[in-house]
């Protein structure tokens, strides 16, 4: 009996690793992980996706786009006497009384991962850590994040403190839409000018090496740089609680893809990033589904100097998901509201909602293939009306040629009277002398 279990324990052991990554034919270094299409948020790999994880410094992806959203980056942030004190991990060394833009905080959260600046910033938004942890779970909530609950700016260690790959996911393909945050996460290195409280400028270096670095790793029994082509963000994190993490963004050749690695070692999380990234630009077909400049529909506008504003796609629009085809794509066109002329060409006026199985897969902004100015609509029913009534033309050009007639006519009879009454003088001046 003692032999059997014995042998079967030793199977088991030898069979242990692919029962462990049965779902996981990438063979993964982390303990999770997320594929996703950046437009459309379609799950194109995963590995337990909705396991809850502590997110390190991933957590100031969130930070940074409710601060965004809440502030102006020349906005004055003064420094309270308690934020510089007992904040562990990364900082800017940010001092009590010290006045600093939101735009040198933001990059200090997300290039510097400054712990001191996260704290700075969600107790100038909303007054307190706590006050700003309430809002990054409901912003979460609404960006479809289903199992996560923030409680600090910064992701330092707390056991409530969690989020998923799937959650994360979400939260950054969201936070990569606004363009003030993806210049940010896109730089490797900032400068913070001195301040009142700082006479040396700051200088920060991104940790995010899939930006930058040449050092190389071994990706399926190729050795390849860490930097990978297209990457453009996003964050970085590590505790001893997390691990490392890294959420990481690619845009090449028209497709954009997020990935998410929570919980892995220093060794494998670039090697886990490079796979989930090759795995999608080898294995996925996007499909083309609109092009950039195809017409969509013309939309009545009043007052315009056009009846219409023509709208086209702003840009190409993919998908990988290969179980969807154009045909059964629901695609909805929603006007702004408010639309104001002029209107430029190339002015985003709506977008293109894409859906399917009852459910967006993503949308493409719609803009106006012509220039639309403002024309004040008596005046361009008067000027219509003549335009298209050739008679009225016609008669009009009868009273004026009688006019002209009219105005000759009278012109001969005067110069006939002066030319009469000059004989007539003549002839009294002659009979006076």
């Amino acid at each position: 009996m003692l032999k059997k279990i014995c042998v079967i324990l030793s199977v088991l052991i030898i069979l242990a690793p692919s029962i462990l990554y049965a779902d996981d034919p990438l063979n993964l270094g982390a303990k999770t992980a997320i594929l996703i299409n950046a437009e459309t948020g379609d799950v194109l790999y995963s590995k337990e996706p909705d396991k809850k994880m502590f997110p390190a410094s991933t957590t100031k992806i969130l930070t940074a786009i409710i601060a965004i959203e809440n502030s102006k980056l020349d906005e004055k942030v003064h420094i309270d006497n308690e934020t510089p004190s007992g904040i562990d991990g990364n900082n800017i060394a940010l001092e009590p009384g010290e006045v600093l833009s939101m735009n040198d905080l933001l990059h200090a959260l997300m290039i510097e991962s400054a712990n001191d600046a996260a704290v700075a910033i969600a107790k100038h938004i909303s007054g307190s850590v706590e006050n700003f942890s309430k809002l990054m779970n409901d912003k979460a909530k609404d960006l479809g994040a289903k199992n996560s609950n923030f409680l600090n700016p910064n992701g330092l260690p707390d056991e409530n403190h969690t989020t998923t790959a799937y959650d994360l996911a979400m939260i950054a393909k969201y936070a990569m839409t606004n363009d003030v945050f993806k210049k940010i996460v896109g730089k490797t290195s900032y400068t913070i000018d001195p301040t009142n409280k700082k006479s040396e400028p700051r200088v920060l270096k991104s940790q995010n090496k899939l930006l930058f670095s040449d050092n190389k790793i071994t990706v399926d029994n190729k050795s390849v740089p860490i930097k990978y082509d297209g990457v453009n963000g996003i964050k970085t994190g590590y505790t001893i609680a997390a691990q490392q993490c890294l959420v990481a963004s690619v845009d090449k050749n028209n497709h954009k893809y997020i990935s998410v690695i929570l919980s892995s070692d220093s060794k494998n999380i670039y090697v886990d990033i490079h796979k989930l990234f090759n795995f999608a630009f080898k294995n996925l077909k996007p499909v083309k589904f609109v092009r950039k400049n195809d017409f969509i529909d013309n939309v009545p506008i009043s007052n315009g100097s056009s009846k219409f504003i023509t709208c086209v796609y702003a840009n190409d629009f993919y998908n990988d998901n290969g179980n969807i085809s154009n045909d059964n794509i629901k695609k909805t066109l929603v006007i702004n509201k408010n639309l104001k002329l002029p209107i430029a060409k190339g002015q985003v006026v709506g977008k293109v909602n894409f859906e399917a199985n009852d459910k967006i897969i993503g949308s493409v902004n719609v803009v106006s293939y012509s220039d639309i100015v403002y024309q004040n609509s008596i005046l361009k029913n008067i000027k219509s009306y003549f335009i298209h009534k050739w008679w009225i033309w016609f008669i009009l050009f009868l009273i004026l040629f009688r006019l002209c007639v009219s105005i000759i006519n009278v012109s001969r009879r005067m110069n006939k009277l002066k030319t009469l009454n000059a004989k007539q003088k003549r002839l009294r001046d002659s009979k006076n002398k």
